[in-house]
Order: C-alpha cells, then sequence, then structure tokens
C-alpha cells in the first residue's frame, strides 16, 4: 500500500462496511462479513471484516460461500486489493473469478463543467418531482439495456430497447429510493434529450464525506458522445455542493478508466470483485 493513500483507503473500509447496514444484517465469517438484505431490493456482498486479526482465509470464504448458497445469494465479494492483498490469492484458490477493476478518486482540482463535456444535458434526480418514479425507472431501464452491452463501444440498442426494458418499481423500492435521495445518501442522474429521452444515467452513493459514483451507464447508440463523462461531472459536483470531500469509484476495464481520467479522477489502487467463474464473462 503507497503510505500517501493510507488514510484514503482507511476511509473506504469504514464507507464500504457502512453503506448495507441499515437494510441488511450482518453476519461474521471470520476475516469476512457477510451483509444480508433484509426485505426486497439488491443482494449484497461479503467483504473483509473491519478489525480481524488475521486475513480472510479459505475456510472462511467456503463458509460464507455456504451460508450464501442456502439463503439464495450470489456468492460475491468484494475488497480493496492494497488493504487487503491476500485475499486475491485465497479467492482464486477457491475457484473464484476476480474482476480487477480500476480504484480511482476524484482530484477536485481536475473536475470539468459537465457542458464541456457533452451537448446533452444532464438532471439531477429530485425526490419531490412528479416524475420521480419514471424517472427512476429509466434510470434502470438504461442500466439494464448498457450493462448487457458492457463497454464502451457503439452498437445498436437505443431508446427502444430502453422503453422495453422499463419495468414497473416495486413501492417500498421507490420509498426507499426518494428517501435517500431526499436525505442526502444517495443522488441519482440522467442525461438525455427532448426527443430520445434518457440516454445515460448513474448514481451515488453516500456516506458522510464519502461517496461512491456507480453504475454510470449509456446506451449502445448514445455512446461517443461524452455522456458518460458529462454525467460523472454533474454527479461529482453536486456531491461536493453537499460537502462530499472524497469521491471515488471503479471502472469496469481500463477503456471505461480512460472516460473517468477526463473527469479528473486518479487511480490510486484496484477494487476486487470476486464471483463463481462462470458468471465473470
Amino acid at each position: 500500500m503507497d503510505p500517501r493513500h493510507k488514510d484514503i483507503f482507511d476511509r473506504l473500509e469504514h464507507f464500504y462496511d457502512a453503506v448495507p447496514r441499515d437494510v441488511a444484517g450482518v453476519e461474521e465469517h471470520g476475516g469476512l462479513v457477510l451483509f444480508v438484505r433484509e426485505g426486497d431490493g439488491w443482494p449484497f456482498y461479503a467483504r473483509p471484516r473491519i478489525g480481524a486479526t488475521e486475513p480472510p482465509s479459505l475456510a472462511d470464504v467456503t463458509s460464507v460461500r455456504e451460508r450464501q448458497r442456502k439463503l439464495g445469494l450470489p456468492e460475491a465479494f468484494e475488497w480493496v486489493h492494497e488493504t487487503t492483498p491476500e485475499l486475491l490469492a485465497v479467492a482464486r484458490s477457491a475457484g473464484l473469478s476476480v474482476l480487477e477493476a480500476p480504484l480511482m478518486v476524484l482530484d477536485p482540482t481536475a473536475l470539468p463543467d459537465p457542458a464541456t463535456l457533452s451537448d446533452v444535458a444532464v438532471r439531477v434526480l429530485a425526490a419531490d418531482s412528479p416524475g420521480f418514479a419514471a424517472d427512476v425507472a429509466a434510470r434502470r431501464a438504461v442500466a439494464a439495456v448498457s450493462f448487457a452491452a458492457a463497454g464502451t463501444a457503439l452498437g445498436e440498442a437505443g431508446p427502444a430497447e430502453r422503453d422495453a426494458a422499463v419495468t414497473d418499481l416495486e413501492l417500498a423500492a421507490l420509498d426507499e429510493e426518494r428517501t435517500r435521495i431526499a436525505d442526502g445518501r444517495r443522488v441519482s442522474a440522467l442525461a438525455g434529450t427532448s426527443t430520445e429521452g434518457a440516454l445515460a444515467s448513474g448514481m451515488a452513493m453516500r456516506v458522510g464525506d464519502v461517496a461512491e459514483i456507480a453504475g454510470v451507464a449509456t446506451l449502445p447508440a448514445a455512446r461517443r458522445r461524452g455522456l458518460g463523462a458529462a454525467l460523472t461531472a454533474a454527479l461529482a459536483h453536486e456531491l461536493r455542493a453537499a460537502g462530499t470531500d472524497l469521491i471515488f469509484l471503479s471502472a469496469g476495464s481500463e477503456d471505461i478508466a480512460r472516460v473517468y481520467l477526463r473527469v479528473g479522477f486518479r487511480r490510486i489502487g484496484t477494487a476486487c470483485i470476486a464471483e463463481p467463474a462462470a458468471l465473470i464473462a
């Protein structure tokens, strides 16, 4: 670990640990902690336990996977390599595939105006907007279509495929989204035009003065127009205005990381995401 970044890595550990706790139960498995969501919603992960005296072992990973299978949860693990370097070899020895994603932190002095990155407007979602439910549904539909064709290459899927992917939201999920946006724990944004509708979407999760930008997605037919960069910059400006002084993200690939370099993000490490081999392309 670069000693210059130790404080940042410590803050990231506490962020990752804090995000699920208000909606998830916590189970300790040796050097790992498993977050089990209470009620409907996106399932969480297992990650290194803060305060553990030993790094996670193969037995810990096996114990968590057995528990995840019993509960019908994805066998998912997340960690920062620089903080828990031993876990990479352990996860691979357990038969897991590990995505090593560039972990990037914003340099606020290099954050550009979103309007300089794309000619498409970015709009931050408001919890009290009459169209809030439709906006959240559009954000999720854009993400579903985009991540089905991951990467930065142009593709054919566009507004028609987005509209086909729109689904009705569970009332509880919509209420959770509205509450988190209203109290500042979440920021969501859409980029689009009046004729094409939503073309890109993204969100940020915030705990105190630390936030992670995640889920930035652009419809394949709308790529190469600067939408991902503009949307990321808009989220970062919103977070900075709210007093967030550490903003980070994990890029899905080196190509995607180059998009974030334009927005002022700089790589400081590697975020690891482990799943059974067949689940990671």
